[in-house]
């Protein structure tokens, strides 16, 4: 939608700057769309350019979703909003494996890299290695790669039309690097300094109030970590995500985690925003504030998990953006990139296996088996696969049929 609106209609900026600047992105880790608008924002307009794009393409969503979480947290028991979440689950559970046979169909282009998805499985779901240290060992192994087997590790092209010419652009192939986005070492330093002063007031802040154990404190070291292991988008962080909001923190359910994705998959804005519900979840579950104050608490968390989680985004596009604007090819790094992207399907496979469990075992292997949740996602994985269906008519088809179902017993 973005290349549509940019490069085809507005004429904003070029098909080339385009992919130059989305092949940066998707070195970074965090949320690959919007470190895009905010590159594209401050290439155009400079710091404050890239600031407005980067925060007006994440605050509508944080806004909604805090809003709609809040009212799954107070009426979720309500059985109409029981039968819809019923519904939604094996949906969002066939949305995850869709999503890793969609990243796995690009990305496992040979044998090796099929190897590092199994490893990775094998490394999170038997072993339940951390998200980061399967992130750091297959940024290891493709970069060794690079230098023992080049051509297992070579990155394909993000999309095949990169040679398409729309007209004149505000920024075409032949405009010259403006003077804001030119290497300088001194406001290379300010803004380095400046990000990380931000991060560390807001964090002082945090321990002074509540302490090193407190909720928020520790909301916010955890979502400083994901934002920089999120490489391979938002599904990739989402097994993080889980790992340590639902099994180390307690800070939301296994079962939450899913009505969590179901709501950022159908409201607008990027995936990652689901950050956000696990914020406000933890924040009203931990009751941060009292009893009498819980969408407050769920705000705060919601806010703490966003500030962190998109932070260092800014501060990659502000200090990274003059080199790659100097350089002008291709960005380095390509094959420790390939090397995560291999191992990100494994543990997104691991993801879907996780979702699964909760959905068809609600109660565990010793509870029923739910097969009408079953049909559900196979249904919903077969209009994915199959007839190419959106997912948000998906998720509203199954969500009618939890309602139907709920309404007949």
């Amino acid at each position: 939608m973005m290349h549509q609106q940019l490069v085809e209609k507005r004429r904003w900026i070029s098909e080339h700057r385009f992919l130059h600047a989305l092949n940066y992105t998707m070195v970074l880790p965090g949320p690959e769309a919007q470190q895009l608008a905010t590159y594209i924002g401050w290439l155009m307009h400079g710091v404050w350019g890239g600031i407005t794009a980067g925060v007006l393409f994440v605050l509508p969503s944080l806004f909604i979703l805090i809003g709609l979480t809040w009212v799954y947290l107070a009426y979720g028991d309500v059985p109409a909003v029981e039968g819809i979440l019923y519904g939604i689950k094996p949906a969002v559970t066939a949305i995850v494996v869709f999503a890793a046979y969609r990243i796995g169909s690009r990305a496992l282009r040979n044998n090796v890299l099929r190897a590092m998805a199994v490893l990775a499985f094998i490394a999170i779901f038997v072993f339940d290695i951390p998200f980061p240290y399967i992130v750091l060992m297959a940024g290891i192994i493709g970069y060794a790669g690079s230098h023992l087997a080049a051509d297992k590790f070579r990155a394909g092209g993000h999309h095949a039309d990169s040679e398409n010419s729309y007209g004149p652009a505000l920024i075409d192939d032949d405009t010259p690097v403006p003077a804001h986005a030119r290497f300088n070492w001194s406001r290379l330093i300010v803004f380095a300094l400046t990000g990380l002063l931000i991060w560390a007031a807001v964090m002082a802040g945090l321990f002074a109030a509540y302490g090193w154990q407190g909720t928020l404190t520790q909301m916010g070291w955890f979502f400083s970590k994901a934002a920089l292991v999120t490489f391979g988008g938002a599904y990739a962080v989402l097994p993080y995500v889980y790992q340590g909001g639902v099994e180390h923190y307690a800070w939301l359910s296994g079962s939450q985690m899913i009505d969590g994705l179901a709501l950022g998959e159908t409201t607008p804005g990027p995936l990652i925003m689901v950050v956000a519900f696990v914020g406000f979840v933890g924040g009203w579950t931990k009751e941060l504030f009292g009893p009498e104050l819980l969408p407050l608490a769920g705000a705060a968390g919601a806010g703490v998990a966003t500030l962190f989680t998109f932070l260092p985004s800014f501060l990659f596009i502000l200090l990274g953006g003059p080199f790659v604007e100097a350089t002008r090819h291709d960005v380095k790094f390509t094959a420790p990139l390939t090397g995560i992207t291999a191992a990100v399907v494994g543990v997104v496979l691991n993801l879907a296996v996780f979702f699964a469990y909760h959905v068809l075992w609600p109660q565990g292997f010793e509870g029923p088996f739910e097969w009408l949740s079953a049909l559900i996602g196979l249904a919903a994985f077969i209009a994915l696969f199959r007839y190419k269906v959106g997912i948000v008519p998906i998720i509203v088809a199954c969500a009618s049929v939890g309602l139907g179902y709920s309404l007949l017993l």
